[in-house]
């Protein structure tokens, strides 16, 4: 099965390589603040679910969560080296669609399901948090607003009943907090063994 994601036809065995590829052509594409690029983001996030004890498949969503960037936000051939796409953005790319879309027919529901959440789970926790919702940088303030803001009452009571809500919220907080400048993160490669299994596993 190909991945289904504009521009890019990879099939499972070469998944991991060109998973390698992009970490590696990312290194120095700005993210958030501008402060750590967009891989040392991803990887910073799979450190933290890793440090809190998550499970592979909550470590490897979190390692793959804004993967659906690429092909949305930035282009694949990386022209534009800055996080300034994502704070001119007028309109909600739905980056977490195309990320859970990209990795579900290789890593399956568990992994994806998360990623595609992770999104809906920052309005969650805005509703329910004050403090979280303070805390938001002036990046993520702006692309909460195209997302919808903070959810309803109704939209929170729903949203926390879903399949894998808890698993998104948690990856949401790691998510936020992955943005130290001075972290040194754990290799792509580090990470590749967890992937392996847990796409053998999927296509058992």
């Amino acid at each position: 099965m190909n991945m289904a994601f504009p521009g890019v036809q990879a099939s499972p065995n070469d998944m991991l390589d060109f998973l390698a590829g992009l970490f590696d052509r990312a290194e120095n594409l700005s993210y958030g603040t501008g402060t750590v690029s967009m891989c040392a983001h991803m990887l910073q996030t799979a450190d933290l679910a890793a440090a809190d004890d998550a499970s592979p498949k909550l470590v490897a969503a979190a390692l793959l969560h804004d993967l659906g960037h690429f092909g949305t936000d930035f282009d694949f051939e990386f022209t534009d080296g800055s996080h300034t796409a994502m704070q001119a953005a007028t309109d909600d790319k739905r980056h977490e669609d195309a990320g859970a879309n990209m990795v579900r027919p290789f890593f399956g529901a568990e992994v994806a399901e998360p990623i595609r959440l992770h999104v809906p789970a920052k309005r969650y926790l805005c509703a329910i948090d004050t403090a979280y919702l303070d805390g938001l940088t002036e990046t993520t303030r702006h692309t909460l607003g195209l997302q919808g803001g903070p959810m309803s009452a109704d939209e929170t009571k729903s949203f926390g009943a879903l399949p894998f809500a808890a698993e998104a919220a948690r990856l949401r907080r790691w998510d936020d907090l992955a943005m130290a400048a001075d972290h040194v993160t754990t290799p792509f490669e580090d990470y590749r063994g967890l992937l392996e299994d847990l796409m053998a596993k999927c296509n058992a």
